[in-house]
């Protein structure tokens, strides 16, 4: 049987994860805050802004403060010479195992955040689907890159 991932992302993750999950909620606020204005304007009930504020105070917290570690303790990943392993998910957990085979590219992408704090996702593509392993340290991700690049080589050789 083969044994779980072993390999974490990186700790900054967590901030990364917690700085878009708190521009992501900008969708709700900025609502929220509309309706209050014109509650105010029109005089309409209190309770319809102070719903939505509290709407967009549950989800706020929910998405920086309770889905970034979830998210964290789950992401695990392995590369082996056959396969790349990946564990993920929050209350599902998702396994898959990407056959070394089957990738055409790999490539490492940094967004404005990730850059800031020194972390790049690999993206792994096969003829289907793009697998990511996310939040990666910038010498790892690299490292990463060359090393399942160099494999998927030696694997297509093998075919």
């Amino acid at each position: 049987m083969i044994s779980l991932p072993e390999n974490r992302i990186s700790r900054k993750a967590l901030i990364v994860w917690r700085i878009s999950g708190a521009l992501g909620t900008l969708f709700v606020w900025v609502p929220a805050a509309f309706v209050a204005v014109l509650s105010r304007i029109f005089g309409w009930p209190l309770w319809i802004p102070a719903t939505l504020c509290l709407i967009a105070l549950t989800a706020t917290v929910f998405m920086v403060l309770v889905l970034p570690p979830l998210r964290w303790k789950r992401w695990r990943y392995e590369v082996r010479e056959q396969e790349i392993e990946l564990q993920y998910g929050i209350f599902v957990i998702r396994r898959s195992l990407v056959p070394m085979a089957r990738i055409q590219h790999v490539e490492t992408f940094q967004g404005p955040i990730l850059r800031r704090y020194g972390l790049s996702t690999v993206m792994v593509s096969t003829a289907a689907t793009i697998h990511e392993i996310p939040a990666v340290e910038e010498e790892e991700a690299e490292s990463l890159r060359m090393k399942i690049s160099r494999l998927a080589r030696v694997a297509e050789d093998d075919v």
